[in-house]
């Protein structure tokens, strides 16, 4: 007899499980069948889980296909099990291809390929998994494909590109279901847009798929200038859908708890805020404005709006090539300092200052999962550390899927007016530069 094993979280029970279930079958004699529990799936990160473990197991029983029915509850687990049941077989979908070979030695390991147009299954009057889209000029995707599978009730399906190799080859790489280089065709099949092209395109697919009723994340900054973004979000708002900005470090529940702490007088009076930030660490290598952004993200949710004064003092190289930059931002009683460097070695760091202490996270503080606090007066460091998985995009994801549920069109991570005073910052900075 031969066993096959599959395992899932299984939420918001559609078709696309239906069918790795029945296909796992179809392998074998005698199937087995893991749902993640719960505490699990915090473990490793997934987000939004809405069907109770109860009634998750309960939609793989009433397919009528699995002989048997475990829960995971571990990492490692599936090691365990093979041996225990004596599994010939483990099936995973193709998005995981690579990821469990080592189990090679114990069994077969077969990747199913994933099931296409998940995004238009009812889900028993509980409403829809909403299809997204990507709209892109080359054939990275920033994690927002892998991101998305620790969302539920989400599903990338589509990718959009005037360059027709380029879609295609996007399409093929992270197994979606159809490229077009039809921006409205594209746009009437999908609920969310992110727009990752650059930065001359980007305004004008924002505002069509505004138009169209959809909800948008755009790669910062997503405007031009302070009143172009002021008028996406109006015309966000008068149809009801939502423009969010990729500026993940706003939805990490470690950065929102240090400006929660700051604010409530944990350092005392704040003096100062020193970012420190690589382009050429920032994710591969990111443009200026898409890399300073971050930065100015930070100091805004940390001292506020009201800066009095905004200066640059910008190095180039002999050739003239930007290398470094040392920005400024006073406020009335502190000041802010933004060191970004582009060939150069800069430490990577985030620095608050009190009038009692300080806080820092350091490294990649853009993607922080901890903080230390050094309280004037105390021996030791007190360190806050909260769960972090990925690139932090499915915490914006999980954010935007909170949004559609309340029907909310303003974002209350990053609030409209400090998304237009970052650009208003930013914007400064570029013509004293």
């Amino acid at each position: 007899m031969k066993k096959v094993i599959t395992y899932g979280t299984f939420d918001l029970f559609h078709k696309g499980h239906y069918n790795i279930i029945k296909r796992a079958r179809a392998l074998g004699d005698y199937l087995i069948v893991g749902v993640t529990s719960e505490s699990y799936d915090i473990e490793r990160g997934k987000l939004n889980v809405r069907d109770s473990l109860i009634k998750r197991i309960e939609n793989v029983r009433r397919t009528e296909l699995a002989d048997e029915i475990i829960i995971e509850e571990y990492q490692g687990q599936k090691v365990n099990d093979i041996i225990k049941y004596d599994i010939d077989i483990l099936v995973v979908g193709s998005d995981w291809r690579g990821k469990f070979d080592y189990l090679k030695n114990y069994c077969d390991v077969v990747y199913l390929e994933r099931t296409k147009n998940i995004s238009s299954t009812k889900l028993r009057g509980e409403g829809v998994i909403f299809n997204m889209g990507v709209v892109t000029d080359d054939i990275r995707d920033n994690d927002f494909v892998q991101e998305s599978k620790y969302v539920s009730g989400v599903h990338v399906e589509r990718v959009f590109s005037e360059d027709e190799k380029t879609a295609q080859d996007f399409c093929d790489k992270y197994e979606l279901d159809s490229w077009w280089n039809d921006y409205n065709e594209f746009l009437s099949g999908i609920d969310i847009v992110y727009i990752k092209c650059r930065q001359l395109e980007r305004e004008q697919y924002i505002e069509r798929a505004i138009d169209m009723g959809k909800y948008v994340i755009s790669d910062v900054p997503a405007a031009l200038s302070p009143e172009k973004l002021r008028y996406f979000f109006r015309k966000a708002a008068e149809h009801k859908v939502v423009l969010i900005e990729r500026l993940t470090l706003v939805y990490l529940r470690a950065f929102t708890q240090l400006v929660w702490l700051v604010h409530s007088n944990l350092v005392g009076d704040l003096v100062s805020v020193k970012c420190a930030i690589s382009q050429d660490d920032f994710e591969g290598g990111k443009p200026f404005n898409e890399t300073v952004c971050n930065a100015i993200c930070a100091v805004i949710k940390i001292l506020g709006k009201n800066c009095l004064e905004v200066n640059t003092n910008a190095v180039t190289d002999r050739q003239g090539k930007f290398v470094y930059d040392m920005i400024t931002i006073k406020y009335e009683n502190a000041l802010a300092t933004i060191e970004i460097g582009t060939t150069v070695d800069v430490e990577d760091e985030m620095v608050i200052i009190g009038s009692n202490g300080r806080v820092t996270i350091p490294n990649d503080w853009w993607n922080t999962g901890y903080f230390e606090a050094n309280i004037s007066g105390r021996e030791f460091l007190k360190r806050y550390s909260f769960n972090f998985d990925g690139n932090g995009f499915r915490y914006l994801l999980q954010e935007l899927m909170i949004m559609i549920r309340d029907k909310r069109t303003e974002c209350t991570r990053l609030f409209y007016d400090e998304s237009v005073k970052l650009l208003e910052v930013l914007e400064t900075i570029n013509q004293k530069g």
